[in-house]
């Protein structure tokens, strides 16, 4: 299928009701169709890698073409150019996470792009730093921890921001990274319970907001379980 062939099957696919549900899950953008998830996946099935025409999908500026081209782009031909140009044009959460869930965090350049974006003042750019954390921490197992430790203070600055998409992405990170492993855990704690003293509202509840999954007696099961299968 080429972009137009994809684009009519796009448009077939959509419904008006799932376009206007869009924004109660925070989501806007200027152009949809309405093509759930689980379709889009099954159309990626078909279509396999096709870098070029994932970089013609996004182009295209229409929100389910996006996500599709994540699905179906090769993250060993992503430049830097492309991860910058795509991050400045993020609409919203969805193709924000989407992108760096499916593709940028599997590229070559994704923990150097943590560190650009986080200082980012756009509000999806920044988010993308942080999405890229939390993805990147069940993703690249061959990553030593002490990767991870240097981006709790990016967390830690990240979490002054009262922005609701940036703060959730912090969040998102610091949860992530804490479910890696034990050691992980600990420092992710150390962090979150730092971050529920403060005075600051964005700040604490970024803090207990992560407390509540990383205490909760599901992940400490699954960290224990983990520990026990890699002693053995």
């Amino acid at each position: 299928m080429d972009k137009n062939e994809v684009m009519q099957w796009l448009e077939r696919r959509g419904t008006r009701r799932t376009v206007e549900g869009l924004p109660r899950y925070g989501i806007e953008a200027k152009h949809a169709f309405g093509v759930t998830m689980g379709a889009l996946r099954s159309l990626r099935k078909r279509l396999g890698k096709d870098h070029a025409l994932s970089l013609a999908l996004w182009e295209s500026g229409w929100y389910e073409a996006r996500l599709l081209a994540a699905l179906i782009g090769d993250p060993q031909r992503v430049t830097r150019r492309q991860m910058n140009a795509w991050a400045t044009s993020f609409e919203n959460w969805g193709d924000c996470d989407t992108v760096c869930f499916h593709l940028f965090d599997r590229t070559p350049f994704a923990w150097e792009k943590v560190r650009q974006w986080s200082a980012s003042p756009r509000p999806f750019v920044k988010r993308g730093a942080f999405a890229l954390m939390a993805c990147l921490a069940p993703h690249d197992k061959a990553a030593p921890d002490k990767s991870f430790l240097a981006l709790l203070p990016l967390i830690e600055k990240g979490a002054r921001d009262e922005r609701n998409f940036v703060k959730k992405g912090v969040n998102w990170a610091l949860r992530a990274i804490g479910r890696r492993n034990a050691a992980l855990h600990a420092a992710a704690v150390t962090v979150a319970r730092r971050l529920a003293d403060s005075p600051q509202a964005a700040e604490r509840w970024v803090g207990k907001d992560a407390l509540w999954e990383l205490t909760s007696p599901a992940v400490i099961r699954r960290l224990v379980a983990k520990r026990s299968k890699e002693k053995l």
